[in-house]
């Protein structure tokens, strides 16, 4: 699906240089320039604003099917584009999870049907996320929605034969593992970061130890099945050093941190809030630092939201019977712009390359993450660098409301999305 002609008049593309117009047609961009103009074009005044390759989230909860109470397909998508994503990977944990090409389809099949991002579904490893056999991987990459990643995220595969299967499968069918690092043995009764502040608060500690030793494992795995494997929602500085020297081995081993793991840390569990609860928990301040380097240089690949929305029931409870997860769509792009971007470690171009070039790299994306010249596909977003917003759930275009960023305040917005030269996002509103 593309649209007709959109005059995108004024930009910095990448944040640099002089402004600059962009024409696009059909779908593709057609023209840079200056006084560019066509007769009945759409008109999107950018002066002052960042153009941008549009964002890819690799790691995203849709909850359609089985909970549509918390989000929907269209909700989702429609967050997604309003926080400037033209791709997002929707998770299998769903009710029935997707495990088999029935779901797997049906998720593509819906994602293009609501139309303002691609919906990649990500297929089980194994069955039932029971982590007791692998699922039909080859049946599902084979699928309509063509799966190119397959996780079991909220479960670990803690079995090292299984994983090990699963890497020599993925390898042959030229797909993607990603893992949810968590050695479940040393997670039992596990809520928060295991530190002095879950020590003070009594509540149960998650060691950073879970986490690392199932990042070791899988490199090592990886490099002897000769595949790629992914970390998701990396937490811990010592998963940074695990990442430089798995590739420094010549490991095809990639990761991805989370907007809140770059923002928040375990200083915000005083208050008891379930919406503060997610996995992996927040850190120390340490780690927070150490994940920011890391993306900066590249240790760390990507932004991957994690997405995770819940009922009100399922976060306003006792914080340890609190379901884990936040939403991250909508603010993903401002918490970036606020630890990444006004420190100094990451330019704009820098935000081009772990929101959008990057993970469609990963995954395997050859229309998205693509460089703004003439003859690309227009998959865009147009960032304002001096938009004022709070954050504020309700308004939040989610069903679900569970945001831990409530009443905060960033100074960058996403302003318009386009997929394949159609906008999907005008003046911060969704064009349906």
């Amino acid at each position: 699906m593309s649209g007709g002609e959109v005059i995108i008049r004024g930009a910095l593309l990448y944040g640099e240089g002089e402004p600059t117009d962009v024409l696009v047609r059909d779908g593709e961009i057609a023209e840079i320039g200056s006084g560019l103009t066509a007769g009945d074009a759409t008109v999107i005044d950018a002066a002052g604003q960042v153009l941008l390759p549009g964002f890819v989230d690799m790691h995203t909860h849709l909850r359609e099917p089985g909970r549509e109470d918390t989000e929907t397909i269209e909700s989702g998508s429609a967050a997604a584009a309003l926080g400037g994503y033209t791709a997002v990977f929707a998770m299998a944990n769903t009710s029935p999870v997707a495990d088999s090409v029935v779901i797997t389809d049906h998720v593509w099949r819906r994602g293009q049907e609501v139309g303002l991002v691609d919906v990649h579904p990500v297929g089980a490893v194994t069955v039932g996320l029971e982590g007791k056999q692998l699922a039909e991987m080859a049946t599902m990459a084979a699928g309509v929605g063509r799966v190119k990643m397959f996780s079991d995220d909220g479960h670990c595969v803690h079995d090292p034969l299984l994983m090990r299967r699963a890497l020599e499968y993925s390898s042959a069918l030229g797909v993607l593992i990603a893992q949810h690092a968590e050695e479940p043995r040393l997670t039992v009764g596990a809520v928060a970061h295991e530190g002095p502040t879950a020590a003070r608060l009594g509540l149960g500690g998650w060691p950073r130890s879970a986490e690392e030793s199932i990042v070791a494992r899988d490199a090592i795995l990886a490099r002897d099945a000769g595949a790629r494997v992914h970390i998701c929602h990396a937490s811990t500085a010592g998963t940074v050093e695990l990442l430089k020297w798995a590739k420094g081995q010549g490991i095809s081993i990639t990761a991805e941190v989370t907007p809140h793991h770059l923002l928040l840390d375990d200083s915000r569990l005083e208050t008891y809030d379930g919406v503060n609860r997610v996995n992996p928990p927040l850190r120390e301040r340490s780690d927070v630092e150490a994940l920011r380097k890391a993306l900066s240089d590249g240790t760390v690949d990507c932004v991957g939201t994690d997405h995770a929305p819940h009922a009100d029931q399922d976060k306003c409870c006792e914080f340890s019977q609190a379901r884990p997860g936040m939403l991250g769509l909508e603010t993903a792009l401002a918490i970036v712009a606020q630890t990444m971007v006004e420190p100094g470690l990451l330019d704009w171009r820098g935000v081009a390359k772990v929101m959008s070039e990057r993970p469609a790299e990963i995954v395997g994306l050859p229309d998205q993450g693509r460089p703004i010249a003439v003859g690309e596909p227009a998959n865009l977003t147009l960032v304002d660098p001096a938009r004022e917003w709070t954050v504020r759930g309700p308004e939040l275009a989610s069903v679900a409301n569970n945001t831990p960023f409530e009443a905060m305040t960033f100074g960058a917005k996403v302003t318009a999305t386009l997929l394949r030269g159609r906008p999907t996002v005008l003046g911060g509103q969704v064009q349906r």
